[in-house]
């Protein structure tokens, strides 16, 4: 990916010196976990995101729903990079940041809407945040409360030594992804999933799959539309995307946990609607490729 000469956003908001981890090293959970009310979490849906974080820690759900996890640390324990990684990893997150904000503001304006920046904050351990505690075993989240997205920089060598799925551009994705739940935010795709179809519903055809899959398309949009405007992209870059989308699939993660998969417990989609989804953006260019919700197949 061709990021180094991209435009930095103003909108990092770095508190990976603030003391916010509260004690809890990288890697670790505290013995409870605070379940905000309502709408909260990645994609808005407080519970469901809870027990996705089961799901990727391979945890029995049940455990996080009652607030006790114990004191035993997560199976895999992310290396933090060096001081001088750390720094040029932030650097690349504001250009990532800085080119979803480029792309947006041009897409809300053939909505002839007006698009809202948010903040990207970036932690280690954990911080507080409008959703309640974020810990660095969580992964990337949006939270739909303050309108940040949360980072702790050590989740890119995770996802490419747990999760296989190495490269800049894989990492970019991610980043596009949890902006675009802060898009489907603006758009008040959140507030109405949440009003009619409730926020904690779960399957392979459940709202939360949707909007989820959503998210990943808007990703595809914003692919396609930094290469148009700043010709980011590399050989390899977009097979990077696809495999980091596969490799956070339901369906992968389940079996990888326990051996098999529960399509009744879905919150996120397949490996492989997630790769479909994300190229469908990509290939369409624009918000309106994007409408899981009248999807007849997802």
């Amino acid at each position: 990916m061709r990021w180094d000469r991209g435009r930095r956003s103003d909108n990092i908001e770095d508190r990976r010196d603030s003391g916010s981890g509260l004690g809890f090293p990288s890697g670790r959970m505290p013995g409870r976990i605070g379940i905000p009310g309502g709408r909260a979490g990645a994609g808005g849906f407080g519970l469901i995101a809870v027990v996705v974080v089961a799901l990727l820690l391979g945890v029995d759900p049940s455990q996080l729903l009652q607030g006790n996890l114990g004191d035993s640390p997560s199976s895999y324990m992310p290396q933090s990079p060096t001081p001088a990684q750390e720094e040029k990893l932030k650097d690349f997150v504001s250009v990532v940041l800085a080119d979803t904000e480029d792309t947006w503001h041009e897409q809300f304006r053939a909505l002839r809407s007006s698009y809202e920046e948010p903040k990207l904050v970036l932690f280690t351990g954990g911080a507080e945040s409008g959703c309640g505690f974020a810990q660095s075993a969580m992964g990337p989240f949006y939270c739909p409360r303050d309108h940040k997205v949360y980072l702790d920089l050590s989740f890119f060598q995770e996802l490419a030594d747990r999760f296989g799925a190495p490269g800049d551009f894989a990492g970019a994705y991610v980043i596009a992804h949890e902006v675009g739940h802060h898009v489907q935010n603006l758009m008040g795709i959140m507030d109405k999933v949440d009003s009619t179809r409730g926020g904690s519903e779960t399957g392979a055809d459940s709202a939360s799959v949707r909007l989820e899959l959503q998210a990943d398309c808007f990703a595809g949009v914003w692919a396609r539309n930094a290469d148009r405007a700043r010709h980011i992209l590399e050989a390899g870059d977009i097979e990077e995307a696809m495999q980091a989308a596969a490799a956070v699939g339901d369906d992968r993660l389940q079996r990888e946990a326990q051996g098999y998969a529960v399509p009744d417990s879905f919150t996120h989609g397949t490996s492989e609607q997630r790769v479909r989804w994300f190229k469908r953006g990509f290939d369409g260019g624009g918000v309106d490729a994007c409408d899981t919700f009248s999807a007849d197949r997802i």
